[in-house]
Order: structure tokens, then sequence, then C-alpha cells
């Protein structure tokens, strides 16, 4: 913490408001709780009853014993709900104490029957059977029973019910007890049952206000002088402002609410006004504050008004780490993990699947083991066997928040495995289903997958042992290797080729007058941007679906060689001359990355500075699209398009708009029709393409945002 000199500074919605309920707004994060509390004359304990119900205090301070429960043989009066409100009890107007009051409604209960044939006795068929006699009175004592940190008390009540309200199961009344005191601040537990005890006893559990409320501050003198705060915040800075007078002395104490203790952060004794800054390290959830007059025996109040802040939520995560232990045990590697954190966390830690060549991780779903997160505790991994595939996830709100994998060097790099997860039903059968990035496809399976073609394959090997287990509780989770099936993944595409060949063929031949021959043999070039290679592969996949569309497509992701030969510039020439000769059209891909190249290529007049050595394609061609662009020649030959989710269209430079732009994947069927040209092609026939190089994008622009947001981490 650093002490700044004296100044006020609040939030632009209320400056100028220097009442104190209003400052007190940030400190409860809301308008603030205004109590309205009934005053009574100090008095002596009282106790009322309403209804049919008539009563006496017979001892207002005796030690009562909690005893056990007795069988009822006859109809008899019990508690069934008890309520507490805090009223303030005054010796003068503004000399008041809190006082806990006591609402206590009873019931008239009688003998359970008990069946003689389920080896229970059948009661006196005159106390189970025929009404209770109208002509005598019910009573009963009843136990109030208060403890706080510091004190205990029991009151006993003799409560009576006339003969007339005696019918079993019906409410008879209740009975008011003012009432028990109590500290300011102070949570007191009130506890009720009958002498003898009948049924299991109520509770309830009462919290006091304490000094921050305003009804306080003129009615409890232990209130009078308590000095009060408001939060400020300029940008990531929050300061605490004490606004108190020049003479005041008072303690603050800022620390962190653990849940093994306090870590004290801040503790001072200060005089009059000050501005006080919290550290960013400092601004955590958990993050509290006390502060009381510095006098003997001064109530302290506590608040921790950060719990909801987003600032702390960040600053939390960013200091949690997540740490790995290994150990060996008869000759097995176990795992345990760690989540070191200044705060308690609301998180779970879920176990994820890393395949191979991926740089995600895919949570396993239930009813693979998921923890709730104790933090600065080891805890237990309970797998089997460890993998090298299998990383722990720390999830809250949604979405993960921390990863850790095991290193190389103790489980090994990263394995060409399948998961397999076993289920046993009720009837001792069970199922299989193998884990992909689309869901757990069940085996043996029709469905066009990885899995579903290996299927009978992984289930023989794991007939055969040679699966290795690594968890066994409410299912079994298997890893079987695949590489000895690794040809049959070419197979597997070649297979997927032939059938996709045979829709669009067959998509063709039912549209000839819709989109065949409108696309069909129409050049286009694509230009992008080689941000990191997630994009190169998203950038692969577009290509790869305007080639199902008949376009003959050109990106240098496809002529790696020609371009290693003719270098990028040459390469690029070549194929924009063929594009534009033959009617195509040049589709520039803008990226961040691209963007930026962009604007190093341009000075303020709008010319192209010198072209400088480069070994990409995009940069390398700025020098003839831009001057296309500048001097007017790009309508009718270029088309700009962006993935929205990774650049907003707005950041593409003004000087490209003067060409269709078209934000992807929403716009796909806009930018589908601009490359057919207009008149060509069915409207239905593009929205159907449209939809299918949606879905076809999707999981590689998952895996660039999924890359974007580890990053930003």
């Amino acid at each position: 913490m650093r002490e700044q000199p004296p100044a006020y500074t609040l939030t632009d919605n209320i400056q100028k408001m220097t009442a104190p309920w209003i400052l007190l707004f940030f400190v409860l994060g809301g308008w603030p709780w205004v109590l309205s509390l009934e005053k009574l004359k100090a008095s002596p304990d009282v106790v009322q009853c309403y209804q049919g119900l008539s009563c006496r205090l017979k001892e207002n301070d005796f030690l009562c014993l909690l005893g056990g429960i007795e069988p009822i043989k006859d109809p008899v009066l019990v508690p069934t709900k008890l309520q507490t409100e805090v009223v303030l009890q005054c010796r003068e107007e503004s000399n008041c104490d809190l006082c806990v009051r006591v609402t206590l409604y009873l019931t008239v209960q009688e003998p359970r029957k008990e069946d003689p044939d389920e080896g229970g006795l059948q009661e006196d068929a005159e106390l189970t059977s025929g009404p209770w006699p109208r002509n005598e009175s019910l009573e009963a004592e009843v136990i109030l029973s208060f403890k706080d940190f510091l004190s205990n008390r029991c009151v006993l009540v003799e409560v009576e019910v006339s003969p007339s309200m005696v019918q079993p199961g019906q409410n008879v009344g209740y009975l008011v007890f003012d009432c028990f005191r109590a500290p300011v601040g102070d949570e007191v537990w009130i506890w009720s049952y009958t002498q003898p005890r009948y049924q299991k006893e109520l509770n309830h559990t009462q919290q006091l206000p304490d000094c921050i409320k305003p009804e306080l501050w003129n009615n409890v003198q232990s209130c009078w002088v308590l000095p009060w705060f408001n939060i400020s915040a300029e940008g990531d800075a929050v300061q605490l402002v004490m606004d108190v007078s020049a003479e005041q002395n008072y303690v603050l104490f800022l620390y962190w609410n653990q849940t093994q203790g306090l870590s004290t952060r801040f503790h001072e004794v200060l005089t009059g006004p000050h501005n006080i800054t919290v550290n960013n390290t400092d601004l955590v959830p958990c993050l509290c504050i006390q502060m009381w007059p510095n006098v003997l025996d001064a109530i302290r109040n506590s608040h921790c008004p950060f719990q909801k802040d987003p600032r702390a939520h960040k600053n939390l995560w960013n200091q949690s780490k997540l740490n790995l232990t290994f150990s060996t045990l008869w000759g097995e590697t176990a795992l345990s993990w760690m989540v070191k954190a200044p705060c308690p966390l609301s998180a779970e830690m879920v176990l994820c699947w890393q395949p191979v060549g991926s740089e995600l991780c895919h949570p396993l779903p239930l009813p693979l083991p998921r923890e709730n997160v104790i933090v600065n505790t080891l805890q237990h991994l309970p797998m089997l066997t460890l993998h090298p595939n299998i990383c722990l996830q720390v999830w809250s709100r949604g979405k993960p928040q921390i990863q850790k994998c095991p290193p190389k060097d103790v489980l090994g790099p990263l394995r060409d495995d399948m998961l397999l997860l076993e289920t046993w039903g009720s009837v001792e059968n069970h199922s299989f289903c193998a884990m992909e990035i689309s869901g757990c496809t069940p085996l043996p399976s029709l469905a066009h997958t990885r899995a579903a073609f290996l299927g009978k394959q992984l289930l023989q090997d794991l007939q055969s042992g040679q699966c290795v287990q690594l968890w066994n509780a409410t299912g079994t989770l298997w890893a079987c290797s695949l590489q000895k099936y690794t040809h049959h993944r070419w197979v597997l595409a070649w297979l997927a080729f032939l059938a996709l060949a045979a829709c669009i063929l067959l998509l063709l031949l039912l549209n000839r007058d819709g989109m065949k021959g409108a696309a069909r043999g129409r050049r286009a070039l694509l230009l992008y941007s080689p941000d990191h290679p997630s994009f190169e592969r998203l950038v692969g996949t577009l290509a790869s679906a305007l080639g199902q569309l008949q376009l003959s497509v050109a990106v240098d992701l496809w002529h790696r060689q020609e371009l290693s030969a003719l270098g990028p510039l040459a390469w690029f020439h070549a194929q924009r001359r063929q594009a534009l000769q033959e009617g195509g059209v040049v589709i520039l891909i803008f990226s961040p990355g691209a963007v930026a190249l962009c604007r190093e290529w341009l000075q303020e007049v709008g010319a192209p500075r010198p072209p400088a050595p480069t070994p990409d394609t995009f940069a390398a061609s700025l020098s003839c699209v831009l001057p296309d662009f500048l001097e007017g020649r790009a309508s009718g030959c270029y088309v700009v398009a962006c993935f929205e989710e990774l650049l907003p269209p707005e950041c593409i430079p003004d000087l490209f708009h003067s060409v269709p732009v078209f934000s992807l994947p929403s716009q796909t069927s806009a930018f589908l029709r601009a490359l057919v040209g207009p008149g060509k092609g069915h409207r239905d026939t593009v929205k159907a393409h449209a939809t299918r190089m949606g879905q076809y994008l999707q999981p590689a622009l998952e895996e660039c945002l999924q890359l974007g947001a580890s990053s930003s981490l």
C-alpha cells in the first residue's frame, strides 16, 4: 500500500455527492441497506401470546440441557415455526441496544399410530381413535435458547391452549418474546423445543447489523464515532477514500480473508481524511477492510466489497497457479496437484485429452472425475495409470482458466492413442464409446468418423489386453494405440474424398442450370498473411471448401515447390495474370497481420513504400495490389474477406472498402454469390453451399480462437 495526500475522487456518476448514505453505495455494491428497526422501551423480558394461547414467563435465565426425544402418548404442543427480527431496545431516545425478538408458532401433535403387522404395538384405542376431550386444556413448557460467541442464555415459558382449540395438526397460536440483547455486528443462534422434548429442536441464525448501517448512527452509542469510507476507481487504480474529521484517530486494517486464516496487507493507525491506493496485486475478491476508532474495546466492522469486482477476479486468476507433483510408489507414477491462489476459488478440476498434432485439449465428459478445487491444498488425481495426453484444467464460470500438462521428461511425448470409455448398465451389460472432438462415438457405429471406422479393431485390441486401463470407478477409461492403424487414415481419407466427389457430382447434375457452369473453371487467387500455423490451416480449409464449388483455387499452401523455384513475387504475378485474363478474381483474406503489413506499406499521402525483401506471398503482392486500389483498378477484380471473430470488418483499412468486403462465416452466402457472379447460380443452391462451408470452417476457426485465448492469458 502507498499513501497519497488527502484527496476526494468519486466515480463520474456521483461526483459532488457527499451525503454518507450515497457514499456507502460503493461499499455495499448498490443502494445502502436502510434498516427500519422498531424501537422498544428498555424493560425486563416480556412474553406475549396470541390467538388461542395463554402464557407466562416462568424463568428468564436458567441452565437448560437438551435431553433425548420421548415418544408421544397423548396429544401435546410442539413448536413448528421459529422467526426472529432485530429491534432496538432504548433506555433513552439515542441510547439503544440491539435486541433479537423471537416469534414461535405451536401446533397440536397426536400420537402416531403403528401397525402391529409391521412389528409395532397398537396404541390404546382411547388415545388414538377418539377425539381429545373438549373439557381439558393442553399445557406445555417451551424453552428458548440463545447463544452467541460470548454468552448463552435460556428462558422457560409456560403455555396453555383452551379446550376448544385442541385439534390434532392444528396451529393453535404463537408467542412473542422480547428480547435477547446482542452486540452490534454479532451472529446469534436460537433454538426452541419443549420440556420434555418430543421432536427435533427448531433452530435459526440471526446476523445483527453493524455500525455502517445509517439506522444505528444516532441510536447506538458504540457506532457514534465509527469512521466510514468510500471506494474510488479511476481506470485500474482503486483508492479507499477515508472521509472523516481531521481530529479522528482510527485503525485501518486490510487483509485477505483466506480459508486457513487472515493475511495482512495493510495495518496502520491514521488520523483524519486519507486516500489509500490499493496495490493491484492486493486487489482480489477476498480483500476485506476493517475500520475502528483507536480506542479500547472498539467495535470492529468487516467489509469485503470486492467479491464481485471483475478486476479483482482477473487479478485472482493472474496470481493463481496450478502445480503438478509426481511421485513413484511401488514402481507406479502417481500425480498430485495443487492450485495456489490468494483466495478461495469457485472452480473444479477437469481432465482433458490433447490429441497428437492439436493445440486444443478437449475436456473429458462425465462420469470421468471432476473435483472441486480447494486452494493451497494438495489433491490427488484418481488415475490408475498416467498418460502424457491427459492434462488438467481448472474450470470456472464455464471456461478453462488454467491448464497444465505433464512435462515430456516425466511421461514422454504425446501418443497417437484413442480413448475408450466403458460404462456398465443395470443388468451388468456394458457399452463402449470412443472419445473424439465431436463427442463420444458408440462402438460399434456406422458413423463416418475415425473411431467408427476403426471400432471393430479397437474392441478386439481391448479384449486381447493391448489397451491400457487409465481409470476405473463408475466407468472404465482405456487408452488404445493407433500407430499400427496409421495406413487406415489414408484409406478413410480416400473414401471420404470419393464420397464427397460423388455428392458434388450428383449436386451438379441436379442443378445444371444452377451452380453448374457458373463457377466451374473460374480462377480464384487466395492471398493471406500467415499469422500463425492455425490461421494457415483455416485458410487451407477455406480454399478446400471453395474447391468443392468447382472454383479453380490457387493458394501458396498448395504450390510450395513452384513457389520455392520462382519466388513469392514472380509466382504471384503469374497467378494474378492468369486469373484476371480468364475473368477470375483475387481474394484478399485480412487478419491482424495483414492489416499491420498494409499500414506499414502505406504512407500518409497514400503512396506505397518501396518493397522490402520478405518471404511470404502476401507481403510480396502488396507492391502490385496497392497500386490497383490506389488507381481505381480493383473494382471487379478483387474481393475482400475476413473472419469476423478474429478481425472486425471495420479494422480493414478504408482503401480496401472500394470493393465488396465480407465477414465470414455470417456473410458466406453473399461471399459465394460474389465469386459466382451476378445472375449465375440458383439462390437456394448457393445458400446450401454456404451452410456446408460454415460447418466445414467451424473446427478450424475454433482452433484459432482457442489459440488466441491461450496467448492472451
